[in-house]
């Protein structure tokens, strides 16, 4: 979640990622691809609308991994 709110801010979500290392391990996967799924749901419902780009672009890169 930290990652996904940090996203408007990428030097942020840079540093996020350094910092928990485990992100980009199978376990972390699947972690983000249920973070992501789950705030695009709500960008769906109205909320979160800010992130909606930032959000689509992540998913587009988890699918690539």
């Amino acid at each position: 979640m930290l990652y996904a709110y940090s996203l408007l801010q990428p030097d942020t979500a840079a540093r996020v990622r350094d910092a928990f290392p485990v992100l980009g391990s199978p376990a972390g996967l699947a972690a983000e691809a249920t973070v992501c799924a789950q705030l695009l749901q709500t960008v769906a419902r109205g909320d979160n609308l800010v992130l909606e780009d930032q959000l689509r672009h992540w998913a587009e890169e988890l699918r690539h991994r």
